[in-house]
């Protein structure tokens, strides 16, 4: 099932565009990674993908519900993460727990599975131990986990992350890259990531979207499927 996609979308800032016939697919189920140069408009591509920008030329879609009918659950973590203050209002656990709250009513009592998900979570992305830390008190690294331990607290169907391993050592990506593979192998989970760390995540994504520079000017995508083992078409 097709859960996003981007056809000859044509999009920029000022007159000359940034972004030219941009096409591709994110399908269910799998692990998808953007790349490219600095300026490569990768945030701006996810922009388009979510509806958060509108394309000069072209159409986007995003689709509003799952294959068995209920509600497309999205979930997206930006970049700018370290946008955190040491005056803000909450600890780790609040704020992971919050993500369960997002999908339902804010005014109902937190349950005992709402707090057994946002645990789980947190120790997923290993910051069970700072659960009562400050939020203003963690390091860029720390902050960009605990947003996504929020984001997978949510249980999305699509996880959609702007450079999301920015300040983790090279420990911390691969065991990330692995919980990324099994939220999509073991959840049925739709991921797409910005990366600049191609190589070292290569092994576990089931499709690259490449951004390259398009001759006169703009970028254009280049989509390639991996013969990993990990993608199926009948998906």
């Amino acid at each position: 099932m097709i859960l996003a996609s981007l056809n000859e979308v044509e999009f920029g800032y000022n007159d000359a565009p940034s972004l030219h016939n941009a096409t591709i697919e994110v399908r269910s189920r799998e692990f998808a990674a953007v790349t490219g140069p600095n300026g490569a408009s990768k945030t701006t591509l996810l922009k388009l993908m979510l509806g958060l920008l509108k394309p000069w030329k072209g159409k986007t879609f995003l689709a509003a519900k799952r294959e068995d009918g209920r509600p497309l659950k999205v979930s997206y973590v930006p970049q700018q993460i370290a946008a955190f203050n040491g005056g803000f209002p909450s600890n780790v656990q609040e704020f992971v727990l919050s993500g369960c709250l997002s999908s339902g009513s804010w005014l109902r009592w937190v349950t005992k599975e709402d707090r057994e998900l946002a645990e789980k979570s947190l120790r997923q992305v290993g910051m069970w131990q700072l659960r009562e830390r400050r939020i203003g008190e963690l390091s860029g690294g720390q902050k960009q986990r605990i947003c996504i331990a929020r984001a997978l607290a949510q249980r999305p169907d699509l996880l959609v992350m702007d450079e999301p391993t920015t300040g983790m050592d090279e420990a911390s990506r691969k065991g990330f890259y692995e919980l990324m593979r099994h939220m999509v192998d073991a959840h049925g989970m739709s991921i797409v990531m910005v990366t600049h760390g191609l190589e070292e995540c290569r092994p576990y994504l089931d499709r690259i979207i490449e951004l390259e520079r398009k001759g006169e000017g703009g970028w254009k995508c280049c989509t390639t499927t991996l013969c990993s083992g990990h993608f199926s078409p009948a998906r």
